[in-house]
C-alpha cells in the first residue's frame, strides 16, 4: 500500500501508529480494524507490531479510536500538515 501520497514518496511522511505496549492489553482491536495491514501480532509478547508503517493511510487514526486502552498514538497532525506542505513544494519544484 505504500507508494506516493499527493506526489510525495510515502516514506517521507512519518504518519503511522505507535503502540504503548505498557498500556496495551492485547485485545487485537487495532489489528482487526486496520484496513492497511499495518500491524503484525507478536504472539510471544501479546501486542501489535507496526510491521508495515508506511501502509498506514495518512491522517487515519482508526486504530487509535478503537483501542479501549488508548494505547495507540500518532504524531501531532499539525506537524505532519506542515511537513506535507513543505514536501509538496519540494517535489513540485523538482
Amino acid at each position: 500500500m505504500s507508494g506516493v501520497y499527493e506526489g510525495i514518496p510515502r516514506e517521507q511522511i512519518p504518519w503511522y501508529p505507535t503502540v504503548n505496549t505498557d498500556d496495551c492489553t492485547g485485545c487485537q482491536e487495532c489489528v482487526e480494524h486496520c484496513p492497511g495491514d499495518v500491524f503484525d501480532w507478536d504472539e510471544a509478547n501479546a501486542y501489535p507490531l507496526g510491521a508495515r508503517p508506511y501502509n498506514c493511510v495518512v491522517y487515519c487514526v482508526g486504530c487509535a479510536k478503537v483501542c479501549p486502552e488508548d494505547a495507540i498514538s500518532f504524531p501531532p497532525k499539525e506537524q505532519i500538515v506542515a511537513l506535507i506542505k513543505e514536501l509538496r513544494e519540494k517535489y513540485a519544484s523538482g
